[in-house]
């Protein structure tokens, strides 16, 4: 089997779409349309070939050398699919992975399903589980609702509850919208509250209708739906979550944000697609092998092959994977191109570029990126002083100054 040159990612939908509640600022739910003739939830449901051929393709299609392969099951909702179909995932992963090569995996849940035996399960084999929470229980039920529109805030909380009772290593991720940006202390101090030392936030941006004909002086706000995020709240909200943390917890807790910063400012590429150069190494695989260029570009237009049917180098080294990944840089409007920030973005996400400009598409959320960078700006490099200085972080407060 051949390998890719370099490491590449996908993340799984084993059960495609389907969720048991409906959060309504998802957009992979209406990703089931993609394939009418799936009736029910056993036609989503992956199957006992495609998984094992994922867990081996996956693995044995990585360059040669990594001492680490990360596997990541999303949804939809993963836990739809039982216990049972994790154990086989994992026993298809010893099978595969070579000696000396550990095997890690990622699991983002809303939680709702989480009760002692997947709790057993993930703590037994070293699942590393990102629960989904937008904040105190008034902020988090504006959106995340059942099937009947009732808040999933308790059920959530339960779920949570037996991952820390049975040690299980968790962290959160918060999507910030209009309705929670508001209040970036309140939500960075509950997270913390109920253990979680690592947070992730997810800014929501939902195209409207008008952005597919987006003007030159259009008003961006004209371009997004009115549970979108706004670039100023999006600013703010970094910067208040930013503040809070730095006042009393670097080194405590850790914000996926702000160590990617900080690790740029220390000369480390950026760790997360959304903030590199060139994208188009993270790609998603659908229930039945299906790879998609992105999860967030899961249309026809950016299908890439089936993995039962090609080969991993087939699917992703091919020039329209490529050319989607390139032309995250190579697309860039003149402002991004002189902006002082560039090498902390670079234009951000593709999928927010809505702002129609005379050189290209700029990012929806630039104002907030740009705000949140310029403010940041002395702390990170005082922090990354310190580090050099082979002191901690924390004491970034000794490192102002030229």
């Amino acid at each position: 089997m051949t390998r890719t040159q370099t490491p590449f990612h996908f993340m799984a939908k084993p059960i495609g779409a389907l969720c048991n509640i409906r959060c309504e600022y998802c957009f992979y739910l209406e990703k089931e349309k993609l394939y009418p003739d799936a009736k029910n939830r056993s036609a989503f449901t992956m199957t006992d070939e495609t998984l094992e051929n994922y867990v081996r393709r996956y693995i044995q299609s990585q360059p040669e050398g990594l001492k680490e392969i990360p596997f990541a099951w999303q949804g939809g909702e993963p836990t739809l699919l039982g216990v049972r179909f994790y154990e086989k995932a994992v026993e298809y992963q010893q099978k595969y992975a070579p000696a000396g090569v550990k095997i890690l995996n990622a699991f983002q849940t809303n939680g709702i399903l989480v009760g002692d035996e997947f709790a057993s399960f993930f703590k037994d084999h070293g699942f590393l589980v990102g629960v989904s929470i937008d904040g105190p229980e008034e902020l988090h039920n504006r959106y995340r609702v059942d099937r009947v529109g009732q808040g999933t805030f308790k059920d959530v909380m339960a779920g949570l509850e037996n991952l820390k009772k049975h040690g299980v290593d968790f962290n959160t991720l918060t999507v910030v919208q209009e309705n929670n940006a508001d209040h970036p202390v309140e939500v960075y101090n509950f997270l913390t509250s109920i253990g979680s030392t690592y947070l992730q936030f997810i800014p929501i941006v939902e195209p409207s209708t008008k952005a597919r004909e987006a003007r030159i002086g259009d008003d961006p706000l004209s371009l997004v739906n009115p549970r979108s995020v706004r670039p100023a709240q999006w600013g703010s909200f970094l910067n208040g979550v930013f503040h809070e943390w730095r006042k009393k917890d670097i080194g405590r807790i850790f914000v996926q944000h702000f160590d990617m910063i900080l690790g740029i400012y220390a000369g480390y590429p950026a760790s997360l697609c959304v903030h590199s150069k060139e994208c188009g190494r993270a790609m998603a695989i659908e229930h039945n092998g299906d790879v998609y260029s992105c999860d967030h570009f899961v249309s026809p237009e950016y299908f890439l092959g089936n993995l039962n049917h090609h080969s991993v180098t087939e699917i992703i080294d091919q020039p329209a994977q490529k050319e989607f990944g390139t032309s995250k840089y190579t697309a860039l409007p003149d402002k991004c191109k002189t902006c002082p920030y560039l090498h902390l973005c670079y234009g951000a996400c593709p999928k927010d570029r809505l702002i129609q400009t005379k050189s290209g598409k700029l990012n929806y959320l630039c104002q907030g990126y740009f705000d949140f960078y310029r403010e940041t700006k002395p702390y990170f490099r005082a922090m990354t002083k310190a580090l050099t200085a082979r002191r901690p972080a924390a004491d970034y407060r000794a490192f102002f100054g030229p």
